[in-house]
Formats: C-alpha cells, structure tokens, sequence
C-alpha cells in the first residue's frame, strides 16, 4: 500500500516538475488563473459546510465525488501544464485547510495522495487536449466541423480524466484491504454520475471563462446545490445503512421486506425470510470485549453477502440477531438450502481476537437459524411472518443450537391468476446488501 501510493505521488511529481519549465506562460493565461483561484475560494467558503458533513459521513471503501473537478477540469481546457498543476495544488490546499482541519481526522497523506491522482489525470487529459484540439489550450472552436471535432476530444479528455482518477483511488482501497470484494467497491458508484456532471459544468466554466468571466458567480451558485444533492444522497444511504456491518438498517430491511410481501402477493410467488442468530456471542463480548465482538458481527456480514442473491436483503436485525428477506425463494427445501450454506459458512469462520486479551487463542463461531415461507397457514402479514420464523429460532436455540429449524406451518397453495392479467406489483428501490 505505501509503495502503491508513494509511486502515485512520485508520478505526479515528476510530471509537474517536468513541465513546470518547459511550457510557456503568456499573460493571459495568468489572468485567467487568477480568476479560476478566486472562484475556488469562493466555491470553497459557500460550501465548506456542506463538505464538512459529506468528509464526516462518507464511506471510506467507496471513491469520494470530487465536485473540485469542475475547476480543475476548466484549467485543464484552458490553461498550460504549469498553471494547471498550481491550480489544482493550490485548490486542494485551499479544501484541506477549510475542510478538513475541522473535520473527524487530519490525514494529510490522503489528501496528498488525491491531489496526485487528479493531477495524473489532469496530464493525461491535457496530452489529449493538446494532440486533439484545433486550438490547445483554450476552449472549443466556435464553428462546425472543428467545433464537433474539439467537443469530442474535451469529452474522451473528461472520461479519461475521470477513468484515471477514480481508477487509482479504488486500487488503493482495493490494495488497503485484502478482504475486501470488487463489488464493495462499486457500492454507491452511481454517486460518481455527479462527479461527471462536475465535468459538464467544467467545460462551461472553460467556456465562459474566455467570453465573459463575470457570468461565473452562476456556475458557483449551480456547484453549491451539486455538493447539497451530494449530501442528501450520503445522508439517504447512512439511513439504509448499518453502520457497523454495511447490511441493511432494521428499518430500511423492515420497509424492503413490506414491499416484497406486497409483490409476492401480487405475482402469486414466494418469499422467504430467514431470521439468524449467533451462539453464545455475549461470550466473545465478555471475554475479549466489544471491539472484537463488533469485528465478529463484520465477519458475519460478509459472509451473508457473499451467500445470498442480489435481489436479496440482509440486514442486522439488532444485537447478534441477522435478518435475511429472499423474494422468489421457491419452496421450504429452497429456503432451508440457503440457511444451511449460511450456518455451514458461519461455522467455519476462524477468527483471532487481540493477542493482548486472547494469548493466540482462536474463536469459531456457530448460528441458529429459523426460517418461514410465505404464503403459509396462518400467516397473512410481514409481523406473522417474522413470528413464524422468530419461534422456530427459539426451536432451534433449544434443540441444541447449531441447526437450522423452520417453521412447521407449509405454504399453502398458490392461486393461479387467469392468463393476460397482469396485477400491479410494488418494485421495491432494492437496497443493496452492501
């Protein structure tokens, strides 16, 4: 990891050293700098706020939205190499010290290592630009055909841009943590769709910049209400989230699971709902304390992950008590598959605790879990379902533990709708068990 991103950095060092000599300066080009750095400043103090709360909540396995891009990328259209590398130095230095000096950490080395990879990006964007454009730097022709010719080359400039500075950082989360998935990392990533709207935004502030400079105090206006939707999407995901395992929050779960019992109804399908609790966790609590009881619970859910389907829902249902929602389970034999390759998985977790409290010890973990298949006798709502599938919990917590018990109440048979008639269904926004 610190290889990875010392060889990040030393990149984007040598390239700006590189060019910082060798690339002429006019003195229209710092005229225009001067004016992108005092839009930095004030997009950065009308926002600040914003990106205080969006630094606090964001998740650290996901690729920031980095609405900076708006001005870096307009320098990048505009301005030669070296301004474009003070520019963006100077914007990053201009958020760190409005942002994150206030914030939950101070970890300069991140920041530094964001500003490198947006800078390699920049190069890479410009080397583009330059062998592309009809007129490098400055912003598009304004006629046809050269025009089209140079919107083309600013859009596969921007996505590459964009490729690289997105691709760096998630190898460097990727790199940061063995364990983790692929599809972690693509948590959210629909957020980064705004980030390309920074770049939309960008080629119009390159734009206006040359014709008429004093239109941009509108664009800064658009780049608060873009970091504010960035904010309200963080806020969004915090609700659906657990935050110490990354499933499912209970409500969020509870509301999903409502909506699929809606569409079972509505398809004549089945669903079904599984309700899993670990043995003897207060246990590992008492005996090597909380953070390593929370480390268990992270385990656990990433082994439900990896088990169940992606149209499936799991969620922490409170304490060491999981809850999983499958729509389209099928039969009981189905469901009660899945809750044995789930106990089998669980069961064959080994975990370390700390070796100050555990002295080498190891820790194997066992569930009981209990299942229901809707429709069944008896159960006509979400609240019978999740009883049906609590008791047999309870059953197997008494028979031993360690076991999988369903519920005894069969699903009763399902009403066949006459062909051509389509009843409405709910979709449900399907939550990802991320």
């Amino acid at each position: 990891m610190l290889a990875y991103v010392l060889g990040v950095n030393f990149l984007a060092a040598v390239v700006a050293l590189a060019t910082a000599f060798t690339v002429p300066v006019e003195l229209e080009d710092l005229r225009l700098f001067a004016v992108l750095i005092v839009c930095v400043w004030l997009a950065t103090e009308l926002t600040r706020h914003v990106d205080r709360k969006r630094e606090y909540s964001r998740l650290s396995s996901v690729a920031y939205v980095d609405t900076k891009a708006v001005w870096t990328f307009a320098a990048v259209i505009v301005l030669p190499l070296p301004l474009v590398t003070l520019l963006i130095i100077v914007n990053y230095w201009i958020s760190w010290s409005r942002v994150q000096l206030i914030s939950r950490n101070n970890l300069k080395h991140r920041w530094v290592f964001s500003c490198s990879t947006v800078l390699n990006g920049a190069y890479a964007a410009s080397f583009v630009l330059a062998h592309g454009m009809s007129a490098y730097p400055g912003p598009p022709a304004s006629s046809a055909p050269a025009a089209f010719v140079d919107l083309g080359v600013i859009v596969v400039a921007g996505l590459l841009r964009w490729i690289i500075n997105a691709g760096m950082v998630m190898a460097a989360i990727a790199i940061s943590d063995a364990s983790r998935r692929v599809r972690d990392l693509f948590t959210n990533f629909s957020q980064q769709f705004l980030e390309l709207g920074a770049y939309g935004l960008g080629l119009v502030v390159a734009v206006i910049l040359v014709a008429n400079p004093f239109v941009l105090p509108g664009v800064i206006v658009a780049i608060v209400v873009l970091h504010r939707s960035a904010l309200v999407n963080q806020y969004q995901r915090a609700s659906r989230q657990d935050t110490k395992t990354g499933l499912a929050s209970a409500g969020w779960w509870h509301e999903f699971a409502e909506q699929t019992l809606a569409r079972t109804d509505d398809r004549g399908s089945t669903m079904g709902l599984l309700m899993v609790d670990l043995d003897h966790f207060k246990r590992i609590n008492d005996t090597y304390g909380h953070p390593f009881g929370d480390e268990v619970l992270q385990a656990v859910a990433l082994e439900l992950q990896a088990e169940v389907r992606d149209d499936d829902a799991c969620g922490r249902w409170g304490g060491e008590e999981f809850a999983v929602v499958l729509p389209d389970v099928g039969s009981e034999d189905s469901l009660k598959r899945v809750a044995e390759r789930i106990r089998l998985r669980i069961e064959s977790l080994t975990l370390q605790p700390p070796g100050d409290v555990g002295l080498g010890d190891t820790v194997n973990l066992t569930a009981s879990i209990g299942g229901a298949v809707y429709p069944a006798k008896g159960i006509s709502t979400l609240d019978e379902l999740l009883l049906a599938a609590d008791s047999a919990l309870y059953e197997a917590k008494n028979s031993g533990r360690n076991r999988v018990c369903l519920s005894p109440a069969g699903p009763k048979p399902v009403v066949q709708e006459p062909p051509g008639e389509d009843l409405p269904g709910i979709i449900p926004p399907g939550p990802s068990p991320n």
